[in-house]
């Protein structure tokens, strides 16, 4: 299976999603992705405020900040390869990156509420 990093803009907590209105596209990532790890895939978030050290130690990262500034953000990694930038995977992107299943697309799209569910943040 592919590994997927993701390095998003600074953000409060490490999913961005906290506070009374949380950005409905960073719940949908978090949840996904929250879904996704849980299934077996390999993701990892960085975030700009918490994970600082991941983008300086990151030279691909480091190098297109530097030329494009952090509208470049988020730069999603697949594998060592950078294959988008500026925006988050749709879902079906998600699994065509990470080459899942059938089987992981059926457990993963079933609703199983947001990560925030009840507690109103997941920080």
């Amino acid at each position: 299976m592919k590994k997927m990093y993701i390095y998003e803009g600074a953000m409060c907590c490490s999913t961005g999603v906290c506070g009374p209105s949380p950005d409905e596209e960073l719940m949908r990532v978090s949840s996904l992705v929250d879904k996704l790890t849980k299934s077996g895939a390999s993701i990892e978030r960085y975030n700009l405020t918490n994970n600082t050290k991941e983008f300086v130690e990151n030279k691909t990262i480091n190098s297109l900040l530097n030329e494009k500034g952090e509208d470049v953000l988020p730069v999603v990694i697949v594998d060592d390869e950078v294959v988008m930038t500026g925006k988050y995977p749709s879902n079906e992107e998600f699994y065509e990156m990470l080459f899942l299943s059938d089987e992981a697309k059926e457990e993963t799209s079933s609703d199983g509420g947001s990560c925030c569910s009840g507690s109103g943040c997941c920080c």
